[in-house]
């Protein structure tokens, strides 16, 4: 039987985006709930269940990293339809936002940690126990506002069955990793455009880049192994549950060949399953 309660867990790293989630979230029909105290979470769980008030079918409740496990706790399996959300960001991203808001990090407040350096490590050590691979996870160190709504709206809106569905990032190792990748692909050892002068100006979404990169000997081979690999990966994801599996493709600067690599990976599997990609580099997603 579906469950006719749903509800969107969303928790993270202090700083990583939790208020413009919950803000998306809103706008999206979500009912919020806001620092609800934990100790009440059994009375909340009976009013979402029994409640008749269209308000409490689509419910998004944000919850700090020290109630973050209890809340889960509380909420799953309690034939509720439950989703995490889990925000994550670079340390120097976040050190950044708080220096430039000039808001004072929760653990900080609590005396948990003694400077902003030494509270966003606590915190981390904190979630990294707890973070596991049936969450929705999103780095937004590279995000606009704009492309977080985007991303929600793909996982979370009202009405849509969860399905499986990939994410094909490409990115540049100079730039540092996606932190919210399942899979790292490293292409770095691919024939390089860049060394080519006619097309070092160009990118992976131009033809004749993307001709250089796939028609390669060593690309064909490297896509046919990949191919079956992932053949048979993502299946065995499919079948046990996961929603959502984030595929990162990296090369030095991340133009030319992990851009060339993503658009062929997005267009072999976005007839299989729900695809997605982004060149983080070109801030450009693409939805098929």
């Amino acid at each position: 039987m579906e469950k006719s309660k749903h509800v969107v867990l969303v928790s993270g790293m202090s700083g990583a985006g939790k208020s413009t989630a919950t803000r998306v979230l809103e706008d999206m029909g979500y009912h919020i709930i806001d620092n609800f105290p934990v100790q009440l979470l059994s009375l909340l769980v009976d009013m979402i269940e029994t409640s008749t008030d269209p308000r409490y079918s689509y419910i998004a409740l944000s919850t700090s990293a020290h109630d973050f496990p209890a809340f889960l706790r509380g909420v799953k399996g309690q034939g509720i339809d439950l989703r995490v959300l889990f925000l994550d960001a670079s340390d120097s991203v976040l050190i950044r936002r708080y220096k430039s808001t000039r808001r004072t990090h929760p653990l900080l407040v609590s005396n948990t940690a003694n400077t902003l350096e030494e509270a966003i490590s606590v915190e981390r050590q904190m979630l990294s126990r707890i973070n596991n691979s049936s969450f929705v996870n999103v780095d937004t160190s590279f995000l606009t506002e704009k492309e977080v709504k985007h991303i929600l709206e793909q996982y979370f809106a009202k009405g849509a069955a969860p399905a499986f569905s990939i994410s094909f990032i490409s990115f540049g190792y100079k730039y540092g990793v996606p932190m919210d990748a399942d899979l790292m692909i490293d292409v770095r050892f691919l024939p390089n455009p860049y060394w080519v002068p006619e097309l070092r100006i160009y990118s992976g979404d131009d033809q004749n880049v993307y001709d250089y990169v796939i028609n390669k000997p060593e690309t064909q081979e490297f896509l046919k192994r990949l191919t079956s690999f992932l053949d048979y990966s993502l299946e065995q994801y499919v079948t046990e549950g996961k929603n959502h599996f984030t595929i990162a493709i990296g090369c030095t600067g991340g133009q030319h060949r992990s851009v060339a690599i993503t658009n062929w990976l997005f267009d072999h599997y976005k007839e299989k399953y729900h695809s997605y990609k982004q060149h983080r580099d070109e801030k450009e997603w693409i939805h098929a």
